[in-house]
């Protein structure tokens, strides 16, 4: 079993849907079975959706949503299929950090959308280079080792 992770820029612009699935079938044709996405922008989304739409031609994939904080609202606490809360501790105001910090350590790819060298995705898609992920950006920044 092999998992994989997601990041992206909150705004994704330029993406194609298509590409994005289609890197996706490439994990899964090179064992990759389960994939940790997070919730907090536009490439979140996308994964999401690309992920579903493939759970039913490859049923044996799991998806996870990856929550950095618990549901406060019924609604959200009544949809929690596919949905995981880590058990981290700490301020909540650093949730999102440690809930990515999280995910590259519990995977062994990296699958990302970076187009320029800030922000919170790139600076965790160059952790996830830095702990040894094998990382593939669809975007077209470089990834350093540093973050």
């Amino acid at each position: 079993m092999q998992t994989c992770t997601f990041f992206g820029h909150r705004e994704c612009y330029g993406l194609e849907e298509g590409v994005l699935c289609s890197a996706i079938v490439d994990l899964i044709a090179q064992g990759v079975t389960d994939f940790l996405v997070g919730e907090q922008g536009m490439f979140d989304r996308m994964v999401y959706g690309c992920l579903k739409r493939l759970r039913r031609v490859y049923p044996r994939i799991q998806v996870s949503v990856v929550l950095a904080n618990l549901p406060t609202q019924k609604r959200e606490e009544e949809d929690m299929q596919d949905k995981i809360y880590p058990e981290i501790e700490g301020h909540p105001r650093f949730a999102i950090d440690r809930r990515n910090r999280w995910m590259v350590e519990n995977a062994d790819c990296c699958l990302c959308y970076i187009t320029h060298t800030w922000g919170g995705a790139y600076k965790y898609a160059c952790i996830a280079k830095r702990s040894g992920l094998k990382v593939i950006n669809l975007g077209s920044a470089a990834l350093g080792g540093e973050a």
